[in-house]
C-alpha cells in the first residue's frame, strides 16, 4: 500500500481495530492489552487491569486500538499460557496490528472471516522464546 493509500485509510477511520480477548486468565488479558499499548495507542488505559467475572460464563475483554502510527518497538511480554484474541477491522489495519504484535509475541493464525471492506481474524498469541 502506498503512503497516499495509507493516509486515505487513516483519514477514513479505517486505522482502528477492535480487539477481543477471552478464554484466558485476567492476568494474561492485562498482559495483551499492556503489549498493545506499548506498540500502539488504544482506548484502554495501561493501568486498567481486566478483572474476571463472578458468573460461570466466559469473560470477554475488549479494546479499540489505533494503528494509524507506525508500531513502536517493544520487547517480549510474559504470558502464563497461550491467548487467543479476535481482531476486527480493515485489512490494512489488522495486518499492521499483527505486524506490531509480532515483536512482542509469537503470533499464529487460527482463522479468519473476510468481508468486502474488513476482516475478522483470530490469532493465537504465544510467549516468545528467549534467544
Amino acid at each position: 500500500m502506498t503512503d497516499a493509500e495509507e493516509a486515505a485509510q487513516t483519514n477514513q477511520g479505517a486505522a482502528r481495530v477492535q480487539v477481543e480477548v477471552t478464554g484466558c486468565a485476567a492476568e494474561d488479558a492485562h498482559t495483551v492489552f499492556s503489549a498493545l499499548n506499548s506498540v500502539f495507542s488504544s482506548d484502554r488505559a495501561t493501568d486498567d487491569a481486566p478483572r474476571g467475572s463472578a458468573g460461570s460464563g466466559p469473560t470477554v475483554w475488549a479494546a479499540t486500538v489505533d494503528v494509524s502510527q507506525s508500531p513502536a518497538t517493544a520487547g517480549p511480554h510474559r504470558l502464563t499460557g497461550e491467548v487467543t484474541a479476535t481482531f476486527q477491522g480493515g485489512y490494512w489495519a489488522v495486518d499492521r496490528l499483527r505486524t506490531g504484535l509480532a515483536s512482542v509475541f509469537t503470533v499464529e493464525d487460527v482463522g479468519a472471516t473476510s468481508g468486502d471492506q474488513e476482516q475478522e481474524v483470530q490469532l493465537r498469541l504465544v510467549p516468545r522464546q528467549a534467544a
